[in-house]
């Protein structure tokens, strides 16, 4: 069971996100926290935290003062930025200083629980908006020149269907819906797709499928 702790200081934004983070039988909110005091309370308890999702704006302890303040106490707990902010700004400072995540608040349930999956898994995410968003711009900048690391791969033709329909921009949940699969079986594709890469997270995997002619 993946516990989470949720910081977010609006209470009607707060209740959403767990309602759906517990949709999954998989995840449990086991502490909500108004702000970075709270959170940082409750994480001195020495309970059980996998992973804190935290509000980057929030009052006395901001996301990025409760992400230095674990870095500071040797937390292992992760912790994955949700933010109305889309400027790069606060995405290059946010993993710089050592978050896993990143997620714009308007990110869908499916994606927010796959993140979170994920980057318990060892991996890092950042949103798929901000993803697309970025890959475009290093296009336009010309850094289709990136070199990967050369690996032999043995894609599935479903692996190279999904593939084709993640770079659509389509989410896990639109995907099993056009493919008939459940979106389980999609979540694992992906995770398959992103480890076989050896890519980060989502906008590298599709980067990574430009750059070797899996998709156009």
């Amino acid at each position: 069971m993946l516990q989470v702790l949720l910081a977010e200081d609006h209470n009607i934004v707060r209740n959403g996100i767990k309602m759906l983070l517990e949709t999954d039988e998989d995840i449990n909110v086991v502490a909500e926290a108004v702000n970075g005091v709270e959170a940082l309370a409750y994480l001195a308890t020495g309970k059980k935290v996998d992973i804190v999702l935290a509000d980057i704006n929030m009052p006395e302890v901001d996301g990025m003062m409760l992400l230095k303040a674990m870095k500071e106490m040797n937390s292992s707990t992760l912790i994955v930025m949700l933010s109305m902010h889309d400027n790069e700004k606060y995405v290059t400072q946010a993993f710089s200083a050592g978050a896993v995540g990143y997620l714009l608040k308007s990110v869908g349930a499916e994606e927010l629980i796959f993140a979170l999956k994920h980057v318990n898994a060892g991996g890092k995410y950042l949103c798929s908006e901000l993803s697309m968003r970025l890959l475009e711009k290093c296009s336009q900048n010309g850094t289709r020149h990136v070199v990967y690391p050369e690996l032999v791969h043995d894609f599935s033709d479903r692996e190279i269907e999904i593939l084709a329909l993640i770079a659509e921009g389509l989410t896990n949940i639109e995907i099993s819906e056009r493919i008939f699969i459940s979106k389980r079986t999609v979540e694992g594709h992906r995770q398959a797709l992103i480890d076989k890469t050896g890519s980060r997270n989502t906008a590298a995997l599709i980067h990574y499928a430009m750059l070797n002619g899996l998709i156009q």
